[in-house]
């Protein structure tokens, strides 16, 4: 069953970020805004929780800058794909040839 909301201490274990990483990010990232409850403390809904592994994504796997995270959030910037190369090109179509084949024999 899905949560309504989770609390900072449980947004950082599910994403492996610590609390002053994702602090830091509010004031980085417009997008991210989390409300405070009555005590003060942050709650984050589901999709503030996807917007975080977003950043994370883009951040850290696709080695976007933060103001590049910003533009592609903001809808400034398309997220680019890199081209392959004619070799990467060659042994995916060997896989892609290999697994036909092995598709037809089952």
């Amino acid at each position: 069953m899905k949560k309504l909301y989770y609390s900072m201490g449980e947004v950082s274990k599910l994403t492996g970020l610590e609390p002053h990483v994702l602090r830091n990010w509010e004031k980085t990232y417009t997008k991210l805004n989390p409300k405070k409850n009555s005590a003060g403390n942050r709650v984050f809904k589901e999709q503030e929780l996807a917007l975080i592994f977003r950043i994370k994504e883009l951040l850290h796997e696709k080695k976007y800058s933060a103001e590049g995270v910003n533009e592609i959030l903001n809808g400034d910037k398309e997220e680019t794909v890199p081209e392959l190369s004619a070799k990467a090109r060659k042994d995916l179509n060997e896989v892609k040839v290999f697994l036909n084949d092995l598709l037809e024999r089952l």
